[in-house]
């Protein structure tokens, strides 16, 4: 007979979660880093601002919603510097900046925050 607490399960699920998130924005921040080496006018450029932007649109989505457990001055951060990403990466693909070293840095930040 299973014993697991509901606790239990959603400790776990909230572990998978974190993992999926690292997991995203190392794929991110790979990207992104190519695409710094190829130049903001390459495909590389396209497809990691296009990654990057829905993986923080998601993240904005969720960070938003009442039922995420974070404390909320934490959460008003990290909508900030979401926000600060979405704008940061469509002034690179308007051409207004072709520097990915911000987008990089802030993602290996939040990345390695994760715990």
């Amino acid at each position: 007979m299973y014993q697991f607490s509901y606790a239990d399960i959603q400790t776990d699920s909230v572990a998978d979660a974190k993992d999926r998130e690292r997991q995203l924005l190392s794929r991110s921040i790979e990207m992104l880093t190519s695409a710094s080496a190829a130049g903001h006018r390459s495909m590389e450029a396209v497809e990691a601002l296009h990654f990057t932007n829905r993986l923080w649109t998601n993240l904005l989505d969720d960070l938003g919603s009442d039922e995420n457990v974070l404390p909320k001055e934490l959460r008003a951060n990290l909508i900030s510097i979401g926000l600060w990403v979405l704008r940061e990466a469509e002034d690179i693909r308007q051409g207004r900046t072709g520097n990915f070293e911000g987008l990089i840095e802030i993602s290996q930040i939040i990345r390695d925050g994760i715990r």
